[in-house]
């Protein structure tokens, strides 16, 4: 019989990201318009380890969920719903890995090393390159703001089913609000 709530790593891991990434949008918002100082080169530190630790959350995500499938959906939920949210699910995955490596890519063409809290260099995955680093940045910036549409259409959809639908969408995915198998 398959599981009726999230895994309690599954939930500990989605709600970890979900503080980080809204951190990390706030941060990116907060630090882009600062005028060049040593505050604004901590902040864009900072941003980017966060960032490096969003993708290697993501990553653990993702093969947590290769080995731990997630509880199926309520059969009442209508064939058109189901496919939304496996579709709205699988564009959140693509872009919790495409933003980080879009951000690493740009840091690479502006001539930025990534240095992960301050002790271990990336590697550089572009030569340095001032218009494609622009580019990169303006994709970077329009995949941050497809992702907070997608997160807010997210919550909405989960707040939908829990006050409209009143099924258990949202509470197998709460913590501590029953006990994990």
């Amino acid at each position: 019989m398959p599981a009726k709530r999230y895994t309690f790593p599954a939930i500990t891991l989605h709600w970890l990201m979900a503080v980080l990434l809204i951190g990390l949008f706030g941060l990116g918002l907060y630090m882009s318009d600062l005028p060049l100082s040593p505050d604004k080169l901590m902040f864009y530190s900072w941003h980017k380890w966060a960032g490096v630790s969003a993708f290697l959350l993501v990553l653990l995500r993702l093969a947590w969920r290769v080995g731990h499938p997630p509880p199926p959906l309520p059969e009442a939920m209508p064939r058109w719903q189901q496919a939304a949210s496996h579709g709205l699910h699988h564009l959140l995955y693509l872009l919790m890995v495409a933003i980080p490596l879009t951000g690493w890519l740009m840091s690479s063409a502006k001539g930025f090393q990534t240095v992960y809290f301050g002790i271990v260099p990336l590697p550089d995955l572009l030569g340095k390159n001032k218009e494609l680093g622009e580019l990169l940045e303006d994709i970077h910036s329009a995949l941050n703001f497809g992702l907070a549409g997608l997160v807010v259409a997210h919550v909405i959809a989960a707040l939908k089913h829990h006050l409209v639908d009143r099924d258990d969408v949202l509470s197998r995915m709460l913590p501590l609000r029953q006990r994990y198998r």
